[in-house]
C-alpha cells in the first residue's frame, strides 16, 4: 500500500501490472488528470498483460469531475449489422462458441478512451500512450498471470497465427521474465499516437484489421465501426451504509453490487469472513439469479434498471454453467485537481477469442459468446444490439465528498468482489487489508462449477467456510488466487483543504499503487 506524505501530491494510480502503474504515474508527473492516468495505464495494459485486456476490447468508466458530477462511460461494442441468428444458431446451434471469429463484437475501447478524454483530459494522444507504444516496441518481461495463462490455453492459441507468433514463439509458450515483444502492435498504437483513437475505427488501422477479420469470416464491416459510439450518462447508484455507491447500469451487471448491499444493509454485522456468510452468499446467487435470466442492452431488457434491485430472484437452475471468471483489468486514479477514475476494459476470457489480427498486432474479446441463441431471451444476438457484461466500474462517496475509488476483474463475481471491498472498507480495512482479505465468491469461476458453486481462498475462517458449506458445494483454492480477482482501491480523505491518498494494488496480480 502507498500513503502520501507529502504536500505537492499530483495524484494517485492503481493497476494489476507494475508497468502500467508507472504508465500512469508518468502522465500525472506531466500534468495529466486521472483521466490521463487512467488512459495512460489502459493502453499499457493492453500490451504487458493481454490475458486480461487487449486493443481488440471494451471498456466502462465511472469519471467524477472536481464539482462533484459522477459521469458512466459505455463503451462496450454491438454485435456487427450483418449479424444473424439464425445463421449462428445453424453453425453453433444453441450456443455460441466461447472462442473464434464468431465471438468477435464491435471493440469499444479505444473510443471510450476517447470519450474519457473529452471529460477531463490534459495530455496530448501522443503522451497518453507513450509507455504503452514503448513497451509494445521494445518489449516487456513476461508476467506471471501472463504465462500462467499462456500455458494454460496453449491449444487454442497455437490455432490462429497472429497468437501464436506472439505467445508461442517457435512453438514454445513464453516463460515467465522471457521478453514478450508486439512489433505491429507498437506500430498500431504509433498510429493512434499520432492521429488519435480514431485511427482505430476509421484509419489505416480499421482497413487492416476489418480485412483481416473478414478473411476469417467476420461480418464485421467498416459501417459498423463508423456507427458506433459509446454513451455517456449517469452512472447508477443507491445511499446504501452511510455511502453513496455509483456503478455502472445494463447492459453492465453494476445493479448486482447495489442490490446486495441494499439487502445487507439491515443486516448488520455483515462480515462476509463470519459465520453471516451465508446471508451474503444467498444474496450473491438472487443477483446472479437476475443477471442470467434479464442482463441485456437497455433497448431489450425487460424490466426498468430500478427493479433489479428489488424485485425477486428467479429460480435458478441447479445445473452446470459455463464459467465466466473473465479476464480483465479494473484500475483507479485520482488526481488533487479532484478529478477521479474507476476503469474497466477486458477481452473477456483469456486472450479473448484468441484471434490476434498479425498485420495490426491486435487482439480480440469474445464479448459475443455472453450473447443468447435462444430467440426468446432479452440478451438474443441482434444486430447492432450490446451484449450483457461483467465490467463495472464503482466510486463510493461520503457526505458528499469522494471515499473511495475502487475497480476489480473477476468475470461474473465482479459485485460480489466490491462487495467484499466495501464490507470490509466500512468495517476500518485499510486500503491494503481490504484488497488482501481472503476471499469467496458463489457461481461458475473454473471448469466444472454450477452456479452453486462456492469458490473459497484456503486461508477464509472456519466460521465462514462451515457457512458456505452448509447451504452451497465448496470448492478450495490456494490463498490469493487469481480466480478471486485483482482488485485496485484508493482512499480519499483531505487534511487542510487538499486530497490524502492511500492506495493499495491486489497481491493476486503483478500490480502496484503509487502516489505522486
Amino acid at each position: 500500500m502507498t500513503t502520501h506524505p507529502q504536500d505537492d501530491v499530483s495524484g494517485s494510480i492503481a493497476t494489476s501490472h507494475h508497468l502500467a502503474t508507472e504508465a500512469g504515474a508518468r502522465a500525472l508527473r506531466e500534468g495529466g488528470s486521472a483521466v490521463d492516468a487512467a488512459i495512460a495505464a489502459a493502453a499499457a495494459l493492453c500490451v504487458v498483460y493481454p490475458n486480461n485486456v487487449a486493443l481488440g476490447g471494451d471498456l466502462v468508466a465511472l469519471v467524477r469531475s472536481p464539482e462533484g458530477k459522477v459521469t458512466f462511460i459505455n463503451a462496450t461494442g454491438p454485435a456487427a449489422r450483418a449479424a444473424s441468428l439464425e445463421s449462428m444458431r445453424a453453425a453453433h446451434g444453441d450456443a455460441l462458441p466461447l472462442r473464434g471469429i464468431d465471438t468477435i463484437t464491435v471493440p469499444g475501447g479505444p473510443r471510450g478512451w476517447a470519450a474519457l478524454a473529452d471529460t477531463g483530459g490534459n495530455l496530448t494522444w501522443s503522451r497518453r500512450l507513450e509507455s504503452a507504444v514503448s513497451y509494445a516496441r521494445e518489449g516487456v518481461p513476461t508476467a506471471l498471470s501472463v504465462s500462467r495463462a499462456i500455458r494454460e490455453h496453449q491449444q487454442v492459441l497455437a490455432q490462429d497465427e497472429g497468437a501464436a507468433e506472439i505467445f508461442l514463439p517457435e512453438g514454445a509458450p513464453l516463460q515467465e521474465g522471457e521478453p514478450l515483444r508486439q512489433p505491429a502492435l507498437a506500430q498500431t498504437l504509433s498510429r493512434l499516437a499520432e492521429h488519435g483513437p480514431e485511427e482505430f475505427y476509421t484509419g489505416e488501422t480499421a482497413r487492416r484489421w476489418v480485412q483481416g477479420l473478414q478473411r476469417l469470416g467476420s461480418g464485421i464491416a467498416p459501417e459498423d465501426l463508423a456507427s458506433y459510439a459509446p454513451t455517456s450518462g449517469p452512472s447508477m447508484s443507491a445511499e446504501v451504509m452511510g455511502l453513496r455507491v455509483h456503478t455502472g447500469g445494463p447492459n453492465t451487471q453494476g445493479f448486482a453490487l447495489l442490490r446486495t448491499l441494499l439487502h445487507l444493509e439491515a443486516q448488520e454485522p455483515a462480515d462476509p469472513l463470519g459465520a453471516e456468510a451465508c446471508s451474503i452468499a444467498k444474496q450473491f446467487y438472487d443477483a446472479n439469479s437476475l443477471r442470467a435470466e434479464y442482463l441485456s442492452d437497455p433497448a431489450t431488457l425487460p424490466v426498468a434498471p430500478e427493479e433489479l434491485l428489488t424485485m425477486p430472484a428467479p429460480d435458478a437452475p441447479d445445473g452446470g454453467s459455463s464459467p465466466a471468471a473473465g479476464d480483465t483489468v479494473g484500475l483507479s486514479a485520482a488526481s488533487s485537481d479532484g478529478w477521479a477514475v474507476s476503469l474497466v476494459q477486458s477481452v473477456y476470457h483469456a486472450f479473448g477469442s484468441a484471434v490476434l489480427e498479425p498485420t495490426t498486432g491486435i487482439l480480440f474479446q469474445n464479448r459475443g459468446t455472453a450473447f443468447s441463441l435462444d430467440p426468446d431471451h432479452p440478451a438474443a444476438l441482434t444486430p447492432g444490439a450490446r451484449p450483457p457484461h461483467t465490467l463495472m466500474p464503482v466510486l463510493a462517496e461520503e457526505h458528499g465528498e469522494l471515499k473511495w475509488v475502487c475497480a476489480t476483474m473477476g468475470g461474473q463475481a465482479q459485485p460480489q468482489i466490491h462487495t467484499h471491498l466495501l464490507l470490509n472498507l466500512l468495517r476500518g480495512a485499510s486500503p491494503l487489508e481490504a484488497v488482501s482479505l481472503p476471499r469467496w465468491v458463489i457461481g461458475a469461476q473454473s471448469d466444472g462449477d454450477t452456479l452453486r458453486t462456492a469458490t473459497a481462498e484456503a486461508d477464509v475462517p472456519e466460521a465462514a467456510s462451515r457457512a458456505l458449506g452448509a447451504s452451497f458445494d465448496l470448492r478450495t483454492v490456494a490463498p490469493r488466487h487469481e480466480s478471486l480477482g485483482h482488485s485496485n482501491v484508493i482512499e480519499v480523505t483531505r487534511h487542510s483543504d487538499r486530497p490524502a491518498f492511500r492506495a493499495a494494488s491486489d497481491p493476486r496480480a503483478d500490480g502496484s499503487a503509487l502516489i505522486v
